[in-house]
C-alpha cells in the first residue's frame, strides 16, 4: 500500500478519530511510549539514561517509556521543563512514574550516558531556545527522539531555533514530512516507525495528500505480448548545439527506460553529426518544429537538457503545448521562464532544482508547498530534485523521495532523471505518477552504483531498478 504522510494537523486528526472511535488517549500514549523504550533496549545497553520531559503528549509518551525501561533494570531520571496539563494523558502518564526526578538542566543532560528527548513534538509552532535549547544541546550521549527532535518542524522539515542531533527517533502511525524533508531528515537519524493501535480506518477522514514515493504509489506500465515500438511511446528529444552530451544522456536514459523509439531533434547539420556518432539506437532528425508536430505519434517531448535558456527556447514550448503535446521542461527550458512562470503552464512535468525553481518561483523555503504551489501555478508536475525531492500535482498530491544517494551530485544526473520521466510518459503514465517512479528509479540505480558515479554509469543500471 502506498505510505502517507501525515502532517503534524492530520496526525492530531487521526488521534483524535482514533479517540472519538473508542480508543482512549491513554492507551495511546502507553504504546507509543512502549515503542520508544523497546526502541532504545534493541540499540543500547542499560546505562544511565535521563529522559526530558515537556509539558504535551510528547512529555507523556516520555514519562511512560521512563517507566518502562526503570521496570527493566535502567537507571532512569526525568527532568521536565514544565509539570502537564492536570487531568491530561500527560499528566496520568506522569502521575505513574516513581522514579527519580531532577533538574531540567544542561548539567543534567551532560552526565547522561543516554537522553530521551521528549520535550516538543512534530506539531511545534515557535522556535526551541532558552534553557530548553541550552539543555538539549548540552547532550554529549546519544539522542533518542520521540516523534521528531525537538524543534524540528514535522510539516517541513525546517529547524525552529534549535534542534538536537538525534541518533534514533520513534515516531508513530505514519511518518510525517518532516522526517523526510532536509534538514530534518538528518537531525532524525535512524527513524523508526511504530503502531501504537490508531487504526487505519482513520485515514478515511483525515485523507492525506501527501506519500513517501515507493513502488506501490506509481506502478509500471505493463506492455502486453502485443506491444511494439510505436505502442510503447515515442520521445522527441530537441537538441541543442553546444552541449549535446546533455541530449546524449537524456535519449540515452529515456530508451533504458522503456520508450519504444527515441529521436534526438538536431538543431542543424554539425550537432546532427556529433548526436548520430553516438548510440546507433538513438534516430536523429534536422527536422524543423513544423515537421515534427505534423506526426501525431510524437506526443512526448522533452525540452531543455543542452540547450541555452533563450527565448526561443520558451517559444518552442509554448508551441508543443499549444499543439496539445505532453512537454518536460528542464535546465535550459526552466531558465528561460526564469521570472515568467506563466511561461512553463501547460507543461506535463517540469524538473526544476533548487536554484532554478527560485530563478523561476522564487525562493523555497518550505519545499513541500513551494511545489504544491508551483504546481497549482502552472498546472504542471513539479518535481523539484534534491536529495529530498518533492513531487507535486496540481490537484495537491505530492510526494517526497528520500533514496536518493549523495554520490548523485555530479553534472549530468539531472539530464538522465528527465529522460526516464520522458520515457515513462511516452509509456503512457500520468504525470505525475511518471516522475514519482522516475525518481523512484533514479535513485535506486545511484544507489546500484556505488561511490565514484557519473552520470553515464546510471544508463546501464535503470533496467535493473525499473520495478
Amino acid at each position: 500500500m502506498p505510505e502517507e504522510l501525515l502532517t503534524p494537523e492530520e496526525m492530531a486528526r487521526a488521534d483524535a478519530a482514533a479517540v472519538a472511535g473508542g480508543v482512549p488517549g491513554i492507551r495511546l500514549m502507553e504504546a507509543a511510549g512502549r515503542a520508544v523504550a523497546r526502541a532504545a533496549q534493541r540499540r543500547f545497553r542499560p546505562c544511565r539514561t535521563l529522559v526530558l520531559a515537556g509539558p504535551g503528549n510528547n512529555g507523556g509518551d516520555g514519562y511512560v517509556a521512563a517507566r518502562l525501561l526503570e521496570q527493566a533494570g535502567w537507571p532512569v531520571a526525568v527532568a521536565a521543563l514544565a509539570p502537564p496539563r492536570p487531568g491530561s494523558d500527560a499528566a496520568l502518564a506522569a502521575s505513574r512514574w516513581r522514579g527519580p526526578m531532577t533538574g531540567f538542566a544542561p548539567a543534567e543532560a551532560a552526565r547522561a550516558a543516554l537522553v530521551v528527548d521528549a520535550v516538543f513534538g512534530a506539531g511545534l509552532a515557535r522556535p526551541v531556545d532558552g534553557l530548553a535549547a541550552e539543555t538539549l544541546a548540552a547532550a554529549r550521549a546519544p539522542i533518542v527522539a520521540v516523534d521528531v527532535p525537538s524543534g524540528v518542524d514535522g510539516a517541513t522539515g525546517q529547524v525552529l531555533g534549535f534542534a538536537p542531533q538525534a541518533a534514533l527517533t520513534v515516531t508513530f502511525f505514519r511518518r510525517k514530512p518532516g522526517h523526510l524533508l532536509l534538514p530534518g531528515r538528518a537531525l532524525c537519524g535512524e527513524t523508526v516507525l511504530a503502531e501504537i493501535g490508531i487504526p487505519s480506518a482513520v485515514l478515511e477522514t483525515v485523507r492525506p495528500r501527501c506519500w513517501r514515493n515507493r513502488a506501490a504509489l506509481a506502478p509500471l506500465p505493463q506492455h502486453g505480448q502485443g506491444a511494439h515500438k510505436y505502442s510503447r511511446g515515442h520521445l522527441t528529444i530537441i537538441g541543442g548545439a553546444a552541449m549535446t552530451g546533455a541530449t546524449r544522456l537524456a535519449a540515452a536514459a529515456a530508451r533504458r527506460a522503456g520508450a519504444g523509439l527515441v529521436t534526438i531533434a538536431a538543431p542543424d547539420a554539425a550537432a546532427a553529426a556529433i548526436y548520430r556518432a553516438g548510440d546507433p539506437g538513438a534516430i536523429v532528425t534536422e527536422e524543423g518544429l513544423d515537421g515534427l508536430l505534423a506526426d501525431a505519434r510524437r506526443r512526448v517531448f522533452l525540452l531543455g537538457p543542452g540547450l541555452p535558456p533563450e527565448p526561443a527556447v520558451r517559444d518552442t514550448l509554448r508551441r508543443l503545448i499549444a499543439a496539445g503535446r505532453q512537454a518536460v521542461a528542464d535546465a535550459g527550458a526552466l531558465v528561460a521562464c526564469a521570472g515568467d512562470p506563466a511561461g512553463l503552464a501547460g507543461a506535463a512535468v517540469v524538473t526544476p532544482h533548487e536554484g532554478e525553481f527560485a530563478r523561476v518561483f522564487g525562493p523555497a523555503a518550505d519545499k513541500l508547498a513551494a511545489a504544491r504551489a508551483a504546481a497549482a501555478r502552472t498546472g504542471a508536475v513539479v518535481l523539484l530534485k534534491g536529495p529530498d525531492t518533492v513531487i507535486a500535482a496540481p490537484d495537491g498530491r505530492a510526494a517526497i523521495n528520500d533514496n536518493a544517494p549523495p554520490n548523485l551530485a555530479t553534472g549530468g544526473t539531472g539530464d538522465v532523471l528527465a529522460g526516464i520521466i520522458a520515457a515513462l510518459l511516452a509509456r503512457g503514465m500520468l504525470p505525475f505518477e511518471a516522475a514519482c517512479a522516475a525518481a523512484r528509479a533514479h535513485g535506486a540505480a545511484a544507489a546500484r552504483c556505488g561511490p565514484g558515479l557519473i552520470a553515464e554509469d546510471l544508463i546501464p543500471a535503470i533496467g535493473a531498478v525499473l520495478d
